[in-house]
């Protein structure tokens, strides 16, 4: 059970850590209060340019990517399941992706989760989080919307891993709830961006 409390609750805190927010600080602004409001990566780049957006983006991937592989080490590797590396592996991305959402120092307010999600993934299932970026790239660049990316991607992965872990089914069926779960949580996130897409309202991805 102490095994299982440091995992949940340093996988969150990890997770929590807001690079975007902090980057604006490093140039004295709140980012909070400029562009869309958020700390993600994405209004980063739009606000202090790509110097700033991408070491944050890198930074977020990095912290769920980090996140599940400790997890992963931490675990006993030995029967029931539950002691598996993959299933410390999922929780850690879980708990990592909700500290990103909601971090404390931040009253609970914080990204969409998309990049932090991606690391996490990708420590979980390389190949299949791969082919999820190329489709994230490819409905990016055709559209320029990051949300329509970011909400395309997150569906089509859970088939992506279905269809790429079909010849491990018992060890595929979590990484497919997991990252359903991922799914619903990015949409979620991005609620407000589905209403301006279906309105037409919804800005193309510009830096300033």
């Amino acid at each position: 059970m102490i095994t299982f409390a440091v995992l949940l609750v340093g996988s969150y805190l990890l997770g929590s850590i807001p690079f975007g927010y902090l980057a604006g600080r490093l140039v004295g602004i709140d980012i909070r209060q400029a562009g869309s409001g958020n700390v993600g990566a994405t209004n980063v780049v739009r606000v202090l340019g790509k110097g700033y957006g991408y070491p944050v983006f890198a930074l977020d991937v990095l912290k769920g990517f980090a996140a599940v592989k400790i997890a992963m080490l931490m675990a006993p590797g030995r029967p029931p399941e539950w002691n598996s590396p993959q299933m410390f592996g999922i929780l850690a991305a879980v708990s990592s992706v909700l500290g990103h959402l909601y971090p404390p120092w931040l009253k609970f307010k914080g990204g969409k989760g998309v990049a932090t999600s991606a690391g996490a993934l990708l420590a979980l299932t390389q190949v299949a989080t791969l082919i999820g970026v190329a489709i994230w790239i490819i409905v990016f660049w055709l559209t320029r919307y990051v949300s329509l990316a970011s909400i395309t991607a997150a569906i089509v992965l859970p088939i992506v891993i279905l269809v790429v872990s079909s010849r491990d089914q018992n060890k595929g069926k979590l990484l497919v709830y997991a990252s359903a779960c991922v799914a619903v949580v990015v949409i979620w996130r991005h609620r407000s961006n589905v209403s301006r897409l279906m309105r037409g309202t919804e800005p193309r991805f510009t830096r300033k």
